[in-house]
């Protein structure tokens, strides 16, 4: 990818995004090390045909497992969900069933966040039988300690790289979803190398893009995917708003969704920007929509992402093809990180560290975790 022009501030953040073909090696290097290891504590949890997987984190952190729950329901045929710990902790009564056995997956990058911890500790308060599975990019965070020594517990530290800098996550988010498929096997690391390349190829194709629509100054953007896509949507919709310290509205939704409501946000200065799935029965739905987008159009411009060629303006995905959409989605998200950035550097900002108020922060601050225990669980439901 070549140097970003006029990145001042935004270093971090343009390397971090570039460095994600690379560091995705490194993660299934890691994860091959740690094989035996992993496998000696999932091995028994798996064996038993009632547990569940909760799959938690929490902003960012929470759509890794959003991209990760449909394609490990399907290959692991068992109950999978995604629950934000900013909703497992606000209501934990609502989301763990006390005797089901179940394994608490969480991700995050730095681990210093209140919900991170709390989400472990209320698990444990509320479940009969609860195992964690942490994965996180940063040895020192107070989640890897908490958790390190436990004997319900295995944690995966991430390489070094993955600990990005700056204030958006971007290769901590690719990397913690790679390294969440490698483990539990929805995706192998022979397949990984296929990955990196198509990453490397989409990276100078979409900042070439991305740089062409940031200068055309949308007011809002829309991101549209289904299943593990909508997850994408939301985590680039994310993106948008804090690389843009809120300048850009953004919004994301399921394509179905859309029709119903949310698609009264479209005007003359809206960007629209559909994933496209790579399923051929879910992707009808994508063109659909495509095509009704494009004849009525209301959108400044419509573009749709992935490995099909379609028409239309869109950023073909090489080498994608024939990718789950698990898959897929590491190398789309590329271009909503770029588009963000670029936005970013339009308005003048430091995507490295937009929020000069410090209404936001890397590592959230300023939660109060409030006592939990069952009998007030109990009270809630009188």
């Amino acid at each position: 990818m070549s140097k970003l022009n006029g990145s001042g501030g935004g270093e971090w953040t343009a390397r971090e995004i570039a460095q994600q073909p690379a560091v995705w090696r490194t993660v299934a290097e890691l994860v091959a090390r740690e094989r035996a290891r992993l496998d000696a504590f999932l091995a028994p949890l798996l064996a038993d045909t009632r547990l569940r997987i909760v799959l938690t984190g929490a902003g960012t952190s929470s759509y890794i497992g959003g991209c990760l729950a449909p394609s490990l329901t399907r290959h692991l045929a068992r109950r999978v969900d995604a629950v934000a710990t900013t909703d497992l902790v606000s209501g934990p009564h609502h989301y763990l069933q006390r005797d089901v056995p179940t394994l608490l997956v969480s991700f995050a990058r730095s681990g210093g966040s209140p919900e991170s911890v709390a989400a472990v500790q209320v698990a444990e308060h509320a479940l009969e039988r609860v195992h964690h599975l942490v994965v996180t990019c940063n040895a020192d965070g107070a989640l890897a300690k908490l958790t390190a020594t436990a004997a319900n517990a295995c944690v995966l530290v991430l390489p070094e790289a993955t600990n990005d800098r700056a204030f958006a996550m971007t290769s901590s988010f690719t990397s913690m979803v790679l390294a969440g498929a490698l483990t539990f096997g929805a995706t192998h690391s022979a397949r990984v190398a296929a990955l990196a390349r198509a990453g490397e190829a989409a990276l100078p194709r979409a900042q070439e893009l991305a740089q062409t629509l940031a200068a055309q100054g949308f007011e809002r953007v829309v991101y549209l995917g289904s299943n593990a896509l909508q997850s994408l949507a939301a985590e680039s919709a994310l993106k948008m708003l804090e690389l843009t310290d809120g300048r850009t509205v953004a919004m994301a939704q399921s394509v179905l969704g859309f029709r119903h409501g949310p698609k009264t946000i479209v005007n003359e200065r809206t960007l629209v920007v559909v994933f496209v799935s790579n399923d051929p029965y879910t992707r009808a739905y994508d063109s659909d929509l495509l095509d009704e987008l494009r004849r009525e159009a209301r959108a400044g411009a419509i573009i749709a992402v992935g490995a099909e060629s379609g028409v239309g303006e869109r950023l073909e995905l090489l080498g994608t093809a024939g990718m789950s959409d698990l898959e897929l989605a590491l190398v789309a998200v590329l271009f909503a990180q770029l588009l963000g950035l670029l936005q970013s550097l339009r308005f003048g900002l430091t995507p490295d560290n937009p929020n000069a108020s410090g209404v936001v922060s890397r590592v959230v601050k300023g939660v109060t975790i409030h006592p939990w225990s069952r009998e007030l669980a109990d009270v809630s439901r009188g």
